[in-house]
């Protein structure tokens, strides 16, 4: 079976829509990207949480996924009535064969190698270095494959610093990569705590996969100073914190994840672009030394050591 991939470009105003009508009108899908994408007039969107929404490109490009015996000009008149233009804009038709979508998705994802002895590798894929840590991931539901810059910010920093017989708190775990790599790199004991009880549950099975010994790691989407929940920092104190998140969490969470860590302790943060640093180290301020550590595509990496005597 074969389909048709129809593209054209429309502001941003119409998007809404347009998409409800494709898919009224039978589209198997409709994606909306930025019409300038790999050129000067880009528009990179980041969206954060407790921040206005996100808007959609000024000018956007609109590709839908249809039969390949459908009406490509009703289709187009649709577009032209409900979002009321003046004339059809220019459209490109481009053949989609049947594949195997399965084999075309997992070839997009290859081991990543993060050091010299630390790899995340695919279920599918063979392992490219036996002798490594390995880290098998799979994409899924929560984020954290390690083809993200933070990621791999994070991983390394682990790889470099984490001492043997630490205990870890990962907050924000997404897949639980983080926590996963902690305990494979040594840590005594790892936390994982993700709102989402999605993403526990990817943690869970990803943690399985991985071996990992149930009774040195825990998931939870509850987290206690107290001693009044499964996932607290009772048993022994937390030497190191990672969270990679995004910037505007991280700031709301500065308190919680201080409290977590033990004085001199460590903590590394990540989610966070170039131009969030300085917001971010100032919200740690009165508890770290903090500094950016590292950088990559435009993230940033801020790790910072617990003082000896805080503020209450």
């Amino acid at each position: 079976m074969s389909w048709l991939s129809l593209t054209f470009r429309i502001e941003s105003v119409h998007v809404d829509l347009v998409s409800d009508r494709l898919l009224a009108l039978g589209a198997l899908s409709v994606d909306v990207h930025d019409a300038g994408e790999g050129t000067d007039q880009e528009q990179p969107l980041f969206g954060e949480p407790g921040a206005p929404p996100m808007k959609v490109w000024e000018q956007a490009e609109m590709t839908a996924l249809l039969e390949e015996n459908c009406d490509i000009s009703a289709i187009m008149q649709a577009v032209v009535e409900v979002a009321e233009l003046a004339v059809q804009p220019p459209y490109n038709l481009t053949p989609v064969k049947e594949q195997d979508w399965v084999r075309l998705t997992q070839s997009q994802f290859e081991p990543i190698q993060v050091s010299q002895r630390l790899w995340v590798v695919p279920s599918w894929h063979e392992l490219p270095d036996p002798a490594a840590i390995n880290l098998r991931l799979d994409p899924g539901l929560a984020f954290g494959t390690g083809s993200h810059p933070t990621t791999r910010l994070c991983l390394a920093w682990l790889d470099a610093n984490l001492q043997a017989g630490e205990k870890v708190l990962d907050y924000g775990c997404g897949s639980g990569i983080l926590a996963i790599a902690a305990l494979k790199l040594g840590a005594g004991e790892v936390i994982g705590i993700d709102i989402d009880p999605n993403a526990i549950a990817a943690s869970l099975a990803n943690a399985r996969m991985n071996n990992c010994d149930p009774d040195r790691l825990l998931f939870s989407t509850e987290f206690s100073l107290s001693g009044d929940s499964e996932a607290d920092a009772g048993q022994f104190p937390i030497t190191v914190v990672v969270a990679n998140i995004l910037a505007n969490p991280l700031i709301v969470l500065a308190p919680i994840l201080t409290h977590a860590l033990q004085p001199g302790g460590r903590i590394a943060l990540s989610g966070i672009l170039e131009a969030q640093a300085d917001e971010v180290l100032q919200a740690y301020a009165p508890w770290f030394s903090m500094q950016i550590s590292a950088s990559e595509q435009g993230w940033v990496l801020l790790t910072g050591k617990k003082r000896a005597v805080c503020p209450a």
